[in-house]
């Protein structure tokens, strides 16, 4: 008996999970053709990679996607601001993409869409995409809170995003 999926099935269920999660059209432009798929032991997509770069992976426990970096930036491209996006204050922003929490108090604008367990694009003031994690607080909490963690960053772009600018 065949437990996995083919390679077209798994783009077409990552990219609808995309969509779900992120708005239309956002699957095709975070996933393109060209993916690759690692498959878990019961033969469900787990990671989703272009080249060697990790995209997304998918959450056993609800099915969501994780982004990588290199899938946060590619959303990036594709969504709008504010949307999914948290913007950090100029001074923390090397720790942010170092790969360290977004405390509360550091951030200066968040997408009122927000809810606490989302995955978020973190981002400097002029949108530049520093980290990608996930929503500890809803958009609106992360506002009003002057303390603790609101995004619990998964993995930052390092030292790269400052020599863009």
């Amino acid at each position: 008996m065949l437990t996995e999926y083919s390679n077209d099935s798994s783009l077409r269920r990552i990219r609808v999970i995309a969509d779900f999660q992120f708005g239309a059209g956002a699957g095709v432009a975070v996933f393109p053709d060209e993916c690759t798929f690692q498959f878990s032991t019961t033969g469900r997509v787990r990671q989703v990679r272009l080249g060697k770069e990790r995209l997304a992976t998918v959450r056993a426990q609800d099915g969501r996607l994780t982004l990588g970096v290199a899938g946060a930036a590619r959303l990036a491209t594709r969504i709008a601001p504010p949307a999914y996006r948290v913007a950090v204050q100029e001074d923390v922003a090397v720790f942010i993409a170092d790969g360290k929490n977004a405390m509360a108090k550091h951030i200066i604008a968040a997408d009122d869409g927000i809810r606490a367990g989302d995955e978020v694009l973190v981002v400097t003031g002029d949108d530049v995409l520093l980290a990608t994690g996930g929503a500890l607080l809803s958009g609106r909490e992360m506002l009003a809170f002057n303390y603790g963690v609101a995004v619990k960053v998964r993995q930052g772009r390092g030292s790269e995003c400052f020599q863009e600018r």
